[in-house]
């Protein structure tokens, strides 16, 4: 009865009129307006949203803000707005978190965060969301960013300047309505913007200390002692971006993130039966071994020049340097009889990549109109993975080198838009002789230098019906490798070379995609149906340990996404996001699909339900639903698993002052509702029987001068 009543009291404060409507906010992480010309950086060029043959999400920084209200961390955002992405596992880990039933490729100004030799399943977490100015997401695999891609590109496009000199400090408190005390979490952080003459700058800093999660039962929900947590941490975040302007066609910009997330390791779980329904808790013990943490460092250099060869050239150099250290145990796996018995340890990841990515771009070329953009992308990316409690070497070093010259040509006139392109990869991987752990055997696996070539070709065609109608259809390839580390680390039988080990050849995945969108003056609405197979796919299955082994097989994906708002008046707006996929492998190597895909590859059926208020020149509201369906997983007639779905609900409140800056109050699972995650009930062993987080208010303050 308590949590009723607080729940009507909260949801009868954010729709309380404060002033008379003014004007209506903008629909919410939608595909843009045919008429709006954004910027979208995820497909090299500039290009209208309306062109581009593919399903297209851009959040804003308002739409982010006004999220992270309630929301934790970007993954809770892209589930929360864009169906199609699993949901988050609210953990220091993407592991399981899928576009369309495949990984993506996560970019930071188009620099990769995902690393393709031993994927750490950290990529969503190398920077904090105060330094983001909008999220870009093209859904569907696309080689145009190279590979990683598979299931679509996910570009974190960071802070840019502005005229003047702007100065933005934040604070804000989040904590859940029970358990307060161990929950409490609060962040700071300061943000400078300007630009005068020929010289520009944006410099921050951001600090959070998070607390405990809790769930709808009032229990601290089991800190992830393998995976790493969020909750439990400290973190800061310093960044850079310095740009000059040497004349009015050229232009060169530094820019530099450092992102730094570490546990406190002051609690350890207990429990946990899927069977029986007993969740995973956290107790006040500190954990063994060193906290969870994840360091990592971007950089990056980009020269623009508006007329080289007639075009405009955009040539960036970056480099990436990170490491992720995940929590340890007396594994099976990490036993050797030359440590002693019940041996405690724990792994590190570290990647250091950098590379070099040329576009040339041409406008009406011969005076038509005809776009043609070409160019040439280089990485090189050397990766290990050690037990830092004793200096073993699970994964070998290994280094990979990427060659991989482009082209895309666009032909747009009288609302037909058709484009084609193809890119060439040319990869080659270096690894040196190895011997595996005890647990494999003490397996001597003698190195390689295997090189890949591929060449992924991609078609599309958009055509505007009329002004408010278009349909498009797609065609495109996406390359990835299948998680070098994980293959490696596992060989058990002796007299291998990795020269002619099969599980290293790479992951193509075909993507097909037609769709329709109607954009009135009142009502959006856009419906897309896809698929994506893979004759070699790269399934995570994993063993008795917990950790994960690649199975290479068949796979078969398909799916469908709508999204729709209705502007009910100038101030009201109400909308939809749903996805449903579906996805199946070839468990017998007969080439045929007989089994589905579980929860680590395929996210629930889902809607996002919304409801967008403006209250008046000064106050502004929304509340979402968002609603997970049941889902039972089959192998042939017989169901392996099942999920039981669950909803809830979230609500944000946003107050503009004129002389105090902005206010935004957020409740993050409304109705405190108790549930098991979709990975917990789907996918993760008893240990990781997670419930997700109960109702957690935020408080926070920005003020810019």
């Amino acid at each position: 009865m308590k949590k009723t009543l607080l729940s009507l009291s909260l949801a009868s404060a954010l729709a309380l009129p404060v002033a008379a409507p003014v004007v209506a906010q903008e629909q919410t992480a939608q595909p843009v307006k045919a008429d709006e010309r954004i910027k979208i950086t995820a497909s090299r060029t500039e290009q209208t949203t309306a062109s581009i043959p593919a399903t297209v999400t851009v959040i804003d920084g308002e739409d982010l803000r006004q999220q992270l209200a309630s929301a934790d961390t970007l993954s809770d955002v892209l589930g929360n707005l864009v169906p199609a992405f699993s949901p988050s596992r609210q953990k220091l880990t993407s592991s399981g978190e899928t576009l369309r039933g495949r990984e993506p490729l996560y970019l930071i100004d188009g620099v990769p965060q995902s690393n393709p030799l031993r994927n750490g399943a950290r990529a969503a977490y190398t920077i904090d969301p105060l330094m983001i100015e909008r999220v870009e997401i093209i859904h569907g695999a696309s080689a145009i960013q190279g590979m990683g891609a598979s299931g679509g590109i996910i570009n974190i496009v960071t802070k840019s300047a502005e005229q003047g000199a702007n100065h933005e400090v934040n604070v804000g408190f989040s904590a859940p309505t029970s358990e307060t005390s161990e929950g409490l979490s609060y962040r700071t952080g300061y943000l400078f913007r300007g630009a005068s003459g020929d010289v520009s700058a944006v410099a921050g800093v951001q600090l959070r200390s998070t607390g405990m999660y809790v769930d709808g039962n009032g229990q601290l929900i089991g800190v992830d002692t393998a995976q790493g947590d969020t909750m439990d941490s400290e973190s800061y975040d310093v960044f850079a971006k310095l740009g000059y302007r040497i004349d009015a066609g050229q232009t060169v910009e530094l820019m530099l993130n450092h992102f730094d997330m570490e546990g406190n390791g002051d609690y350890s779980s207990v429990g946990g039966d899927r069977s029986a329904g007993i969740p995973t808790i956290s107790v006040a013990e500190p954990t063994a071994g060193d906290a969870p943490r994840n360091r990592v460092t971007t950089a990056t250099v980009t020269y623009r020049n508006a007329d080289v060869l007639g075009a405009d050239l955009n040539w960036q150099l970056f480099s990436q340097d990170f490491s992720a250290l995940y929590g340890g145990g007396t594994y099976a796996t990490f036993q050797d009889p030359a440590y002693g018995e019940d041996l405690f340890d724990q792994s590190r990841n570290d990647s250091q990549k950098y590379g070099s990515r040329v576009t040339l771009n041409w406008n009406d070329v011969v005076d038509l109109p005809v776009a043609v953009s070409a160019g040439l992308d280089y990485l090189r990316d050397s990766t290990f993975q050690e037990l830092a409690q004793t200096g073993r070497k699970w994964v070998p070093e290994t280094t990979f080198n990427n060659w991989a010259p482009f082209a895309q040509v666009r032909y747009r006139n009288q609302g037909l838009t058709l484009s084609a392109g193809v890119r060439y990869e040319y990869g080659k991987l270096k690894v040196d002789d190895f011997t595996t752990l005890a647990s494999y055997g003490n397996t001597f696996v003698e190195g390689g230098e295997p090189s890949f070539n591929e060449l992924l070709p991609n078609v599309g065609a958009v055509y505007e019906l009329t002004n408010d109608w278009r349909v498009f259809a797609s065609y495109s390839e996406g390359f990835s490798m299948p998680d070098v580390g994980r293959v490696l680390r596992g060989i058990s039988q002796p007299d291998l070379s990795v020269s002619s080990f099969l599980d290293l050849q790479p992951v193509i995945a075909d993507n097909q995609e037609i769709g329709v969108e109607y954009r009135g003056n009142a009502l959006n609405l856009s419906v897309s149906y896809f698929t994506s197979d893979s004759d070699l796919g790269a399934r995570l299955q994993a063993d008795a340990d917990g950790f994960y082994s690649v199975k290479r097989e068949r796979t078969e994906i398909d799916g469908v996404e709508l999204s729709a708002s209705y502007a009910w008046s100038s101030y009201t707006n109400f909308g939809m996001n749903y996805a449903k996929t579906n996805g199946e492998y070839d468990s017998n190597d007969d080439q045929r699909v007989d089994t589905e895909l579980g929860g680590r590859n395929i996210a629930p059926e889902r809607a996002n339900l919304y409801w967008e208020q403006q209250w008046g020149a000064m106050v502004s509201s929304r509340v979402q639903y968002n609603v997970l369906f049941d889902r039972d997983i089959y192998s042939g007639a017989q169901a392996v698993n099942n999920f039981d779905g669950y909803q809830t609900l979230d609500a944000q409140l946003l107050i503009e002052t004129l002389d105090y800056g902005q206010f935004t109050v957020g409740v993050e699972n409304l109705l405190d509702e108790y549930y098991f995650t979709y990975y917990a009930q789907t996918v993760g062993p008893d240990s990781r029987n997670f419930t997700g987080r109960g109702r957690t208010v935020s408080v926070n303050w920005n003020y810019q001068f």
